[in-house]
């Protein structure tokens, strides 16, 4: 998905990179990239996270198409790659590619499941997703944010397949299009205890509790020790 956004960038020096000079720089509000592809020389840069936070939010996320300007040169280019602090979740580092807009790439894109199923509807089933995104290749200016897949009619019996999903001459599927991505299941229902299970477990009594027995045979055990003990 291709948009209008604008991110500016900065090369970094050479000196300037590095761990250290990486935290130096996220200190001042900036972090580290690289940008490379389109045949020409990978380049170290810094930028603003906001922005890139706000592009791997939309609805396309990382497979956004976006213009990065640096210095004079201005280039479409998608995130590849990018880390994240563990536990404050502050963007640390990304990957940029350059685009060429005239040939096909490969890219992952989500799978969304519409509409309710009528073996959930009427058969009591549960629908289960089994992919939530499929590999496909076609031209940058043609990446969808998504695949929508109506599942209305899918009942006990039937599974979709990659192959269901909605596409058309732009688009080439690269996940195997026989692999299932949707169908529904039954909740496996617990055996009623025969008469005879039950006239046995009640006459069994209650299960002493585990926890219970611990403490029990701890006790006898420390009594058992206590004798030796005052001798």
């Amino acid at each position: 998905m291709i948009t209008n956004e604008i991110v500016e960038a900065t090369q970094r020096p050479a000196e300037s990179r590095g761990k250290n000079e990486a935290r130096r720089l996220r200190v001042t509000g900036k972090i580290p990239a690289t940008i490379y592809g389109a045949k020409k020389d990978s380049v170290a840069i810094e930028l603003d996270p906001k922005h890139i936070n706000k592009i791997l939010a939309s609805d396309s996320g990382h497979n956004t198409i976006f213009d990065l300007k640096l210095g004079a040169a201005q280039d479409k280019v998608m995130i590849v790659d990018w880390q994240y602090e563990p536990i404050k979740g502050k963007l640390l580092h990304i990957d940029l590619k350059r685009i060429d807009m005239a040939k096909a790439i490969r890219v992952a894109v989500p799978v969304n499941l519409i509409g309710t199923a009528e073996g959930v509807k009427s058969q009591g089933g549960i629908l289960d997703q089994v992919l939530r995104e499929v590999e496909i290749e076609c031209l940058p200016a043609d990446i969808p944010s998504h695949l929508d897949l109506d599942v209305t009619s899918l009942v006990f019996g039937q599974v979709l397949r990659v192959a269901d999903l909605p596409h058309g001459g732009k688009l080439k599927f690269i996940t195997d299009e026989d692999q299932a991505v949707a169908h529904i299941t039954s909740v496996k229902e617990e055996e009623a205890p025969t008469p005879e299970a039950a006239a046995e477990a009640a006459a069994a009594g209650p299960a002493e509790p585990e926890v219970i027995k611990k403490g029990k045979q701890e006790t006898e055990e420390e009594a058992a020790s206590e004798p030796a003990a005052k001798k």
